[in-house]
């Protein structure tokens, strides 16, 4: 089942991620995963999800979250609560990939959650084996109304402007 604009963002999505703290800002420290309740979380805000193939890969470094952290203030901007990326990649990848790039992981900034065993992406149909796939949601209050996974490698329907376009 594939998402589409319209459709009710599914119950009991669960992520996990390793929550900023000012003891493991270092990247070589660890932090502690949590699970992460997109469902319940996400339920009265207005949320945008975009989804890559892999932590520290050549086009989801290069080509997809930079344009997310340019674009970040003109996303809030948007009345957007929570700007979140995903990957199948575990909770201490994706925090060191935050640390990388300067954010702290935390819903002032960009959330960097991990799709478990790619559980949420297989579920909606929108994953590249094990891998999730590249898309992008606008949730709001619940409710999706954006939902578009990338025809090809290249990054258009997923990426900050097109996203952009659509808030």
């Amino acid at each position: 089942m594939s998402l589409k604009a319209g459709d009710k963002f599914p119950d009991d999505v669960v992520f996990s991620y390793v929550p900023y703290t000012e003891e493991a800002a270092d990247i070589t420290a660890c932090g502690i995963p949590i699970n992460y309740n997109a469902s319940k979380e996400w339920a009265n805000k207005k949320v945008v999800l975009f989804s890559v193939p892999g932590a520290f890969t050549p086009g989801c470094s290069v080509r997809h979250l930079p344009g997310y952290i340019e674009k970040l203030e003109e996303i809030k901007g948007k009345k957007v609560d929570i700007v979140a990326v995903l990957a199948y990649n575990d909770a201490f990848v994706m925090s060191a990939w935050a640390k990388a790039n300067g954010i702290k992981n935390r819903e002032e900034d960009i959330l960097f959650l991990s799709d478990p065993e790619t559980k949420f992406s297989k579920s909606i149909g929108w994953n590249l084996g094990e891998r999730t796939a590249r898309y992008a949601l606008i949730i709001d209050n619940g409710k999706v109304v954006y939902a578009e996974k990338e025809p090809g490698r290249d990054v258009t329907v997923s990426g900050a402007l097109a996203v952009l376009a659509k808030l």
